[in-house]
């Protein structure tokens, strides 16, 4: 019954967050205390049931991570905190220095992991990776990989 009460300030909250799909400066939504700036053409909002999606040019970031996609489905809790994120429609993700593509991507905000699915490429400066699966933490920037094929570039000969 409390949540209720909060409902309508919460409406207006949230909309007001999404509600400039141009704007040049993304919006904060909050995550433990910490904010993930939304931008999209696009929000279907459903306060009851803690879920959005944002469609049309999607670019989610916080602090170290960004991701850009087509298509965005969140949840989130009453405060309102982003719990889950899921991206879909060919995912582009750069997570310190590490820039990935997939065709999906989920990302557990409590969790800090980024798990990129369905044939994924990372690249890092010259070298490149291609993998079914990544995983990557967020806050440690360790990055897991399944069927790995690549490049990883080594110093010329005489070199350091």
């Amino acid at each position: 019954m409390r949540l209720l009460r909060y409902l309508p300030v919460l409406a207006v909250a949230i909309s007001a967050t999404f509600s400039q799909p141009t704007a040049t400066a993304a919006e904060p939504f909050g995550v433990g205390g910490e904010a993930v700036n939304v931008q999209a053409e696009k929000l279907d909002l459903d306060i009851m049931a803690g879920e959005a999606v944002l469609t049309g040019k999607v670019v989610l970031s916080k602090g170290d991570l960004t991701v850009s996609c087509p298509r965005v489905e969140l949840r989130f809790d009453h405060s309102p905190h982003v719990t889950w994120v899921r991206g879909s429609g060919g995912v582009s993700a750069d997570v310190r220095g590490v820039h990935a593509e997939a065709p999906t991507v989920e990302l557990d905000m409590s969790k800090q992991v980024l798990d990129l699915r369905g044939g994924v490429k990372l690249t890092r400066g010259q070298g490149w990776l291609t993998a079914d699966t990544a995983r990557i933490e967020v806050n440690t920037g360790k990055v897991q990989l399944t069927q790995v094929k690549g490049s990883i570039p080594v110093p010329p000969k005489g070199g350091p």
